[in-house]
């Protein structure tokens, strides 16, 4: 029974994959307009990545954030999160977030989720 699982877990992972690797391609052969709308799109539900551990961290430029170790955290919920930003392309300069988000979020290094508290509009 554990090897049927484990065997799904993978397929699903790798299918996964297989559907962000299509997806780049096909928006690398976008013109230039419809990237401009896409970057508009509607953000996932901020719940996707709220139901991680996260952990207070500091740093002397970036100040208070967290961040959500793979190892720490459900399998599948990580990897959802994880899947989200990476098809985002979510970076530090270039971070993810949605309207009544409470958090930016962002990928850097291997098996790690950031997020930083969003600054009030004013």
């Amino acid at each position: 029974m554990n090897k049927q699982v484990e065997f799904l877990v993978k397929l699903r992972d790798a299918s996964l994959m297989l559907a962000d690797a299509a997806n780049e391609y096909i928006d690398s052969l976008a013109p230039p307009e419809v990237k401009a709308e896409k970057k508009q799109a509607a953000a996932v539900l901020e719940m996707n990545f709220t139901t991680l551990k996260f952990e207070a961290q500091q740093g002397t430029k970036l100040g208070d954030f967290e961040v959500a170790y793979k190892q720490n955290n459900l399998s599948d919920k990580w990897q959802s999160a994880y899947n989200i930003l990476r098809s985002s392309n979510a970076t530090i300069k270039d971070r993810y977030h949605g309207e009544g988000y409470q958090y930016s979020y962002w990928l850097y290094g291997e098996d790690k989720i950031y997020r930083q508290k969003l600054k009030p509009k004013t």
